[in-house]
């Protein structure tokens, strides 16, 4: 991993005269009627935009949407997004249905400073997911400058994310949505102010592994939810009824424990859990102790003791990272832990502490809470940070590095 120090940002160049072409990512919801659900990877790319449009420079844009197997889909065309971002940024967006061919090159030729041109949905090439160099270099024949601006896509080799990258020596460098995202996830993983609690859910313990073994040379605290929480309290001889539980992990969860033992890393398990008899919102719940959940009952949030512990912890932590929820918070009825939790990270970062929302699940709770702006820093890249934490190199990283 690279220090901010060292990347090569947006700040760094002058764009005046110069075509920038900036793979940002637009890979956004759209509704039946391809209507925008949420704008937020779109709005975190405009200061980068504004940029090189305010440097007289002039910007095409390119991304994915969806996961298109076959070639175009009109579901998936980026046309659907032109109008709101003519809105967001102030300008008129002009688009070409194609990512490369004669309309892309004609288009791109007649760019004039101040303009943006949306290029069509990358994926609609197999090449683009191959890393297919010829595919590439047509790519990168429609700019002059290389921004890598789409942190969601990092952890992928693909042609507008990595590849390109080696067809602008010293003409490359991140945008604001990329340098913001590696500054605070090194300020987590690298300088982070103690104690330092890292909060992991979600469903399987194998989905987490990597990151927890890296957490364990970092932080000081390890909080456990979610589903992945019962294969731990299985491992230790708990009853955990029918809830989620990976058997072959078993002996995984023993030896992760032993190890933050003796690394002094503390980790905490839900002491109870809000369960039902089926995953359902409707089917009535109960609050058992984690380790004795009746059989024919599963766990679906963490309970009010758990609550109360996981709250003294992150109100105790001077560096908090969230990664996962505590249970099922898309239902009413188990949404509580995950609530209390944000609700903690959220006071804890008004007292001081600097916390980092780990994209995914985790912004999605944020976002419902309405806790946005309660928060030092919410990423935008769900796999992507996931890797970044697990100690990996990111290609879209590695080659504007190199």
């Amino acid at each position: 991993m690279a220090t901010t120090a060292t990347i090569p940002t947006i700040d760094q160049f002058n764009f005046s005269g110069k075509k920038a072409l900036i793979r940002v990512d637009f890979n956004v919801p759209l509704n039946a009627e391809f209507e925008i659900t949420d704008d937020a990877r779109m709005t975190a790319a405009v200061p980068t935009i504004k940029k090189v449009l305010n440097n007289g420079g002039s910007v095409i844009l390119m991304s994915h949407l969806g996961r298109p197997k076959t070639g175009p889909e009109d579901k998936f065309s980026l046309r659907h997004l032109v109008n709101h971002l003519s809105e967001i940024t102030g300008t008129k967006v002009l688009f070409a249905n194609d990512c490369i061919g004669e309309e892309a090159v004609e288009k791109s030729r007649n760019l004039k400073p101040g303009e943006i041109l949306l290029l069509e949905n990358l994926r609609f090439y197999n090449e683009e997911t191959a890393g297919d160099e010829a595919f590439t270099a047509k790519l990168a024949s429609l700019g002059d400058f290389y921004v890598n601006d789409a942190f969601g896509t990092a952890h992928r080799a693909h042609a507008s994310t990595a590849v390109i990258a080696n067809h602008f020596p010293g003409n490359k460098c991140f945008g604001y949505v990329m340098a913001n995202e590696i500054s605070n996830a090194d300020k987590v993983m690298k300088t982070p102010g103690r104690p330092f609690t890292a909060i992991v859910g979600g469903a399987k313990v194998s989905d987490k592994l990597l990151i927890l073994e890296n957490l364990m040379n970092i932080a000081d605290n390890i909080i456990i939810g979610g589903g992945m929480a019962y294969t731990f309290i299985k491992a230790q001889g708990g009853n955990i009824g029918n809830s989620l539980c990976e058997s072959d992990r078993l002996q995984l969860t023993l030896d992760l424990l032993e190890k933050a033992k003796s690394k002094g890393v503390n980790i905490f398990l839900p002491e109870d859990s809000v369960c039902a008899r089926s995953f359902s919102n409707e089917d009535g719940n109960d609050t058992y102790n984690s380790n004795n959940i009746p059989d024919g009952w599963m766990g679906l949030d963490i309970g009010p003791k758990a609550v109360q512990k996981f709250s003294e912890v992150i109100g105790e932590s001077k560096t908090l990272l969230w990664n996962g929820p505590m249970g099922v918070f898309e239902f009413s009825n188990f949404e509580n832990g995950s609530k209390s939790v944000a609700n903690a990270v959220a006071e804890a970062t008004s007292n001081g502490s600097f916390s980092l929302i780990g994209g995914g699940d985790s912004a999605a709770a944020i976002k419902k809470f309405d806790l946005l702006n309660e928060v030092s820093y919410v990423s935008t890249g769900g796999g992507a940070l996931l890797e970044y934490f697990e100690g990996k190199d990111l290609p879209g990283i590695a080659s504007v590095l190199n």
